[in-house]
């Protein structure tokens, strides 16, 4: 990329280094047969190299500065490399892991002359740690640069003493929030905080505005001393146990105790970047090698695995799609794929039920899209198509009306004969056969089953249905399209409830069969919450809708005859859309009493709780719904939200040494 100098490293596999003719070394990270760069041992290693050669040559007064850089074209560096991670089996691994890294980034941030880290691109985890060991940082404006540090989304936080660096350019609140969320921020929000000190337009600008960051020793500023004021004491007091405080409504400290690990650290710490540098190993090395932080990073590799669903290669790229029914799940499905850069056509019998749709996604523009002309784009993607005219011009035309075999049919049968050549043709049914749907249609093999999760936009996982008649390029385009628009297809058989729902069910009558018995339904909602569910069966039959859930039931064989659940479906009591099912809803949330548990008590009704799913899902593996055993702990964790730091159900099943004829009568 640059015209060398010379070049005094010539061996290097991961990196290219070479001095221009300014004195300006370039230490260009290239990982060698990998797409992203992320940070493993040998790639380290040679930037030790690297700082060492700069030393001399600053010594030497050969070399005037350094810059980093990616020579990938669409990222900086994501981070350490995860599948590192198992080599440390014990504290001892990790501490002899870290201390080499954390001096090396000691060594970069002393260097006597000007280093400039010049960012494209994903700069996460560790990559963010190595850009704030540098003196000055500079990112392209470019939508898909991203920085942050999704540590805790593994069960640890940033190691490479990143804590203590992004305090000292951020402040504690901005730095804190980043760290205790891992969300990602654009270029503009990083530089709004300290992470970043200058913006570029393109890739193409960043070797020029290094080289003249370099030329003219600009150095990043720390943050201010309103910001650095609240690292004191009492201050930092008060800010820990109000981040305690926030952190303690999503997550308990013995599910996920990486949050609160860090807190500590900062509570105690914070006020010495020096002393939080030494205690953030200390602190960091029993996280790495707990069992959480194991599940929470297989879990991150069975997302790459659901990924991997969808072909690598396949020339086929949905640009426009057309949604038919305009209810809830449909708006959203069409709302979803807007924000993700399509053009949606949404057709329903009713204009009213169309505007009613579209006005209700302004909330998720509102989210996604931070400026007026950019909502405004988004909202004229989104056209209302009474007449179905969107259908000739689509690359995906999705179903999404009520769950009726006969309505279903007779809808995708004038459908089909509108297709355009090579559109994709998919039913979002939750409950019926893909082949039952398919039956009449010209083509058959053309119908898959695309099965979205509400609330659409903040479920990650969609069912990629194969029927008995499908064709499998049509499936395969199907999980194509479903990581287009950045979701996790998971293939699956065509059966009753697919995956999730065929495991869910057991789970949540088993529950009401509690209820049924005379068990409270909160103590039965706090003993699964006590396992890890995101919320209890009950509180989940009522945000899903009570009536959904006895029609699932009846499709699957769940007989729920003279039962409470089918009293209040009777009585129009619903759950949260009408305002009362099993809780009374208020303000959109069940009111709930304060009640404490007993801890063990919980412990032993919510591994009562789980049984029927983990033996639903083994009997889903051995009927081969799905195509692995990781398959169905993804679709499960991902599908279900089933507590992420156990790893799925078929893992937990198997690290308790569950044999999966006991797990039922647990």
């Amino acid at each position: 990329m640059f015209k060398a100098k010379f070049h005094p490293l010539t061996d290097l596999e991961d990196w290219r280094f070479s001095v221009d003719e300014w004195g300006i070394a370039w230490a260009e990270f290239d990982r060698e047969g990998e797409s992203q760069n992320a940070l493993g041992r040998r790639p380290l290693e040679e930037l030790g190299r690297i700082v060492s050669a700069v030393e001399d040559g600053a010594r030497d007064k050969n070399i005037v500065g350094l810059v980093i850089i990616s020579a990938k074209p669409r990222g900086f560096i994501v981070g350490a490399d995860i599948r590192e991670f198992a080599e440390m089996k014990t504290e001892s691994d990790v501490y002899e892991r870290l201390r080499p890294v954390t001096a090396l980034f000691d060594r970069l941030e002393r260097l006597p002359v000007p280093v400039v880290c010049a960012i494209n691109g994903f700069c996460l985890g560790g990559g963010l740690e190595l850009a704030l060991a540098c003196h000055y940082r500079i990112a392209t404006r470019d939508a898909g640069t991203r920085l942050g540090f999704p540590e805790v989304k593994l069960g640890i936080f940033p190691g490479f003493n990143g804590t203590a660096r992004s305090i000292r350019q951020a402040g504690p609140i901005a730095a804190m929030q980043a760290m205790l969320t891992g969300k990602m921020l654009s270029a503009s929000a990083a530089r709004a905080v300290g992470f970043v000190d200058q913006l570029v337009d393109s890739r193409g600008a960043l070797p020029w505005a290094a080289r003249k960051a370099i030329l003219r020793g600009r150095k990043s500023k720390p943050a201010g001393f309103a910001k650095q004021a609240l690292t004191k004491w009492p201050a930092r007091e008060f800010l820990a146990k109000r981040m305690r405080g926030e952190v303690a409504k999503k997550v308990r400290e013995d599910h996920y105790p990486a949050p609160y690990r860090l807190i500590e650290l900062f509570e105690r710490h914070g006020g010495n970047e020096e002393a939080m540098k030494a205690a953030e190993t200390r602190a960091f090395a029993p996280l790495m090698v707990s069992d959480q932080s194991r599940n929470l990073r297989r879990v991150f590799k069975l997302s790459e695995l659901l990924k991997g669903q969808a072909p690598k290669k396949l020339a086929w790229k949905p640009l426009r799609a057309h949604v038919i029914g305009a209810g809830t799940m449909g708006a959203d499905i069409a709302g979803w794929c807007v924000a993700r850069g399509m053009e949606v056509t949404l057709q329903d019998v009713s204009p009213e039920q169309i505007a009613k749709g579209i006005a209700a996604q302004g909330k998720l523009f509102a989210r996604k899209f931070k400026t007026k002309p950019q909502r405004d784009a988004a909202k004229a993607r989104l056209i209302a198509d009474p007449n179905g005219e969107g259908v000739a011009r689509a690359d995906v035309v999705i179903e999404a009306i009520v769950e009726k075999l006969d309505i279903k049919r007779t809808v995708l049968a004038e459908v089909a004969n509108r297709l355009k050549p090579g559109a994709l043709l998919a039913t979002n049914t939750s409950s019926l056969q893909i082949e039952d749907i398919a039956a009449g249609l010209p083509d058959p093999g053309r119908l898959i089953g695309l099965h979205f999760f509400n609330p659409v936009a903040m479920m990650p996982l969609v069912e990629v249905v194969r029927g008995e008649q499908s064709r499998e390029d049509e499936v395969s385009r199907g999980a194509a399209f479903v990581t287009a628009i950045d979701k996790f297809p998971l293939i699956t058989k065509s059966v009753p409830g697919f995956l999730v729902n065929r495991v869910l069910t057991p789970y949540m009558f088993g529950a009401m069969k509690l209820i049924e018995q005379g068990e409270d339904k909160e103590r039965i909602d706090e003993a699964a919450r006590t396992f890890g569910m995101p919320m209890g069966p009950i509180e989940l039959a009522d945000t899903v809708g009570l009536d959904v859930c006895a029609h699932v039931a009846r499709i699957l064989g769940f007989s729920s005859e003279g039962s409470r659940l089918d009293r209040l479906v009777a009585a129009g009591k619903l759950g949260k859309k009408s305002g009362e099912g099993f809780y009374v809803w208020k303000d959109r949330k069940p009111l709930k009493g304060d009640r404490v548990f007993d801890r063990v008590e919980m412990e032993r009704l919510g591994r009562e709780l789980v049984a029927p799913l983990i033996a639903e899902a083994q009997k889903s593996l051995d009927d081969g719904i799905v195509a692995s055993a990781d398959l169905v702990d993804a679709g499960v964790i991902f599908g279900t939200g089933f507590a992420p730091f156990r790893g799925g159900p078929l893992h937990y099943q198997a690290e308790h040494a569950l044999p999966s004829a006991a797990v039922a009568e647990q």
